[in-house]
C-alpha cells in the first residue's frame, strides 16, 4: 500500500479563502445559552415593596382648602379663581402658618396637563405646606 504524500513540484496549496463558521456558532449557542440562564435570576433580584392601593372616604374639614385646576390650567381657590402663580403661592403661605395647618386638596380635571398640576403641587412646596392630597372620584360600579 502507498501513499502519496506530495512531492516538490505540487502546486495544491492553494489558499482556503471561507471562513469557517462551526466555531462562531458554538460560541453564539454557549452566549444564548448563558444569556437565556440569567436574565431571569438578574430581574428578579430587586427586593421592592410596592405600594397598596387603598381608597379612603375624604374627610371634609372647614379649614381644608381645595384647589381646582381646569383642563386650561386654571386653578380655582375654594371656588374662586386665582390669577396668578405668585398670588397662589402669597395665599398658600398665609394659610401655611395656621396652627393646626390645613390639608391642601388638590382636584385636578382630567383633561389638565400635568405641568398644570405640577405647578400648583410646587407652589406648595415653596409655602411650606405639610400635607398635600389629591382628589379623585371612585371607579363606576358595574
Amino acid at each position: 500500500m502507498a501513499m502519496n504524500v506530495g512531492s516538490a513540484n505540487d502546486t495544491d496549496d492553494e489558499i482556503v479563502s471561507t471562513i469557517n463558521t462551526t466555531p462562531l456558532v458554538d460560541v453564539m449557542l454557549v452566549l444564548l445559552i448563558i444569556f437565556l440562564i440569567t436574565i431571569p435570576v438578574v430581574t428578579k433580584a430587586i427586593a421592592l415593596d410596592l405600594p397598596k392601593v387603598t381608597n379612603q372616604p375624604r374627610i371634609t374639614k372647614p379649614e381644608n382648602i381645595t384647589l381646582a385646576v381646569t383642563k386650561d390650567g386654571n386653578v380655582y381657590w375654594n371656588d374662586v379663581l386665582v390669577p396668578g402663580k405668585e398670588e397662589l403661592v402669597n395665599k398658600l403661605k398665609e394659610v401655611a402658618v395656621i396652627t393646626p395647618q390645613p390639608e391642601i386638596h388638590i382636584r385636578g380635571d382630567g383633561g389638565a396637563l400635568y405641568e398644570s398640576i405640577g405647578k400648583v403641587v410646587f407652589a406648595c412646596q415653596r409655602s411650606g405646606i405639610a400635607k398635600i392630597g389629591f382628589l379623585t372620584e371612585p371607579p363606576p360600579k358595574g
